[in-house]
């Protein structure tokens, strides 16, 4: 009896080929991950499609096909808020580390807050100043004013701060060279004024006010209300642009014109 041959296997793909088709499956599986967890320019992404689609003439503005600096400088936004946010961090770490070091000595904190136009800093009279005196003599509040200083010189210019004096409804003392409340409060205002400029600070950035005690943040009958009231405020904003005022005529050209 003739012996049966065998059939003939099926073909199968070489062993190295399924393991070639698994790593390339693992470097896939790789680089999708990679790209899900990176963060991806918007701007630039937007430039490459612009730049793209104006080489192939397909959509508008096809003919900026260059991805040059001065368009990137153009197209980015100035962000003042954000800029702001950082100067009042700066200064709140600024607040804080002088509070810091004047905490063993349980002087009143230094404050810092939003406004709506900038930002103020309110420092306690006590820190600056002793009882009736304008003369700025404690070491620790003479070095939060030389970083406010430098923090000054690094904004805008266009930046400016009003030092703003505030005092309680209880007079000068006899030994006070000062007669009343208005001068205290203009004269502590002023030194401010003053050791910012030594610290560097251009002296047309600045200004000085005082408020007497008609501006109180406490009551006037406590001793804790009335110390604080007593304050100097650091009031940051920016330049106030008067150039709509100057072309309106102002009531004294009204009145003059009924004439």
């Amino acid at each position: 009896m003739a012996k049966q041959k065998c059939p003939e296997c099926e073909e199968c793909l070489p062993a190295w080929l399924a393991a070639f088709g698994d790593l390339m499956s693992l470097l896939l599986c790789f680089f999708v991950l990679l790209l899900s967890m990176s963060s991806m320019d918007a701007k630039k992404v937007s430039e490459a499609i612009g730049s793209l689609s104006g080489a192939m003439s397909v959509l508008e503005g096809g003919t900026q096909t260059e991805i040059s600096a001065q368009r990137m400088l153009e197209a980015t936004p100035i962000d003042s808020q954000d800029e702001t946010s950082d100067t009042v961090n700066r200064i709140k770490q600024a607040a804080g580390d002088a509070n810091e070091m004047m905490e063993q000595s349980q002087t009143p904190t230094i404050t810092v807050r939003e406004a709506q136009d900038g930002f103020v800093i309110k420092m306690p009279a006590a820190l600056l100043f002793k009882p009736g005196s304008a003369t700025i003599e404690n070491q620790d509040a003479l070095l939060f004013l030389k970083r406010v200083a430098l923090i000054i010189e690094a904004l805008p210019q266009d930046m400016r701060v009003d030092a703003q004096g505030y005092t309680d409804n209880v007079k000068p003392g006899a030994d006070s060279p000062f007669k009343d409340n208005w001068e205290l409060s203009s004269a502590r205002a002023i030194a401010v004024v003053h050791e910012l400029i030594l610290d560097g600070v251009a002296p047309k950035r600045l200004s000085a006010t005082g408020f007497s005690q008609y501006n109180p943040i406490a009551t006037n009958a406590t001793k804790i209300g009335r110390e604080k009231n007593r304050r100097v405020e650091l009031h940051f904003y920016g330049k106030k642009n008067t150039e709509k005022s100057k072309v309106g005529k102002s009531i004294l050209d009204k009145t003059a014109g009924t004439k």
